[in-house]
């Protein structure tokens, strides 16, 4: 879409922070949280950081009931991803703190019940060209994973799971950003695009959530 070479390396933004930290080459970084980009900016690292879309959490499972039926039931076992390693078991702690609102001491409940199944240092590798909460589910591994929302559309379609939207007012807002570590001309036009109306036209289409005031 934009002409620019990529080489695209996918990975738990936490840990690919660290790699590039680590020296790992890296023109530009993509990552699903704010804290990741933030902290290359304040290690000069990254010359500049920009939030380029949003997304929300979602349930999925292959049991009957509301999102709220399914996370107060206590027999079912509640996947996630790795807090600290990847943003959105970061996104689903802040989500369980949300929940003692509804319910004083539910949020532990929910952490106590909670496995992080995906997206840490030695966590479950999930085959190629698999959605991970589908694939997890049908592997028996949990009744019920709770990862981005944009993800909706592609879940709707599969067989035997179901994807159950969870109300905004309980949601959590991921917010997602950019760092650019390398003022090169492509790297600038990238992220030029990403953040212009076709870029963001391509994110709003696969399901994230647009810019605010776009």
């Amino acid at each position: 879409m934009t002409g620019i070479n990529v080489k695209v390396e996918y990975g738990p933004a936490g840990l690919l922070r660290e790699r590039i930290e680590a020296g790992e080459p890296c023109a530009l970084f993509a990552s699903a949280n704010r804290s990741h980009p933030q902290h290359l900016l304040a290690q000069h690292n990254a010359i500049a950081t920009h939030t380029f879309s949003w997304n929300q959490l979602g349930l999925v499972t292959n049991r009957s009931g509301e999102w709220l039926d399914l996370l107060l039931n206590p027999t079912l076992r509640i996947g996630t991803s790795t807090p600290g390693c990847d943003p959105s078991g970061d996104y689903t702690w802040a989500f369980f703190d949300k929940m003692d609102a509804l319910e004083p001491g539910l949020g532990q409940q929910l952490r106590e019940r909670a496995v992080p199944l995906v997206g840490g240092r030695d966590t479950v590798k999930i085959p190629p060209g698999e959605l991970a909460s589908a694939w997890i589910l049908r592997q028996e591994l949990a009744d019920l994973f709770i990862g981005y929302a944009h993800y909706a559309k592609t879940l709707r379609a599969l067989p035997g799971v179901r994807y159950v939207a969870i109300p905004t007012e309980y949601n959590i807002e991921c917010e997602y950003q950019l760092a650019v570590l390398e003022a090169s001309k492509d790297v600038l036009a990238l992220v030029e695009f990403m953040l212009g109306h076709d870029g963001q036209e391509f994110l709003t289409a696969a399901g994230f959530l647009p810019l605010r005031g776009e």
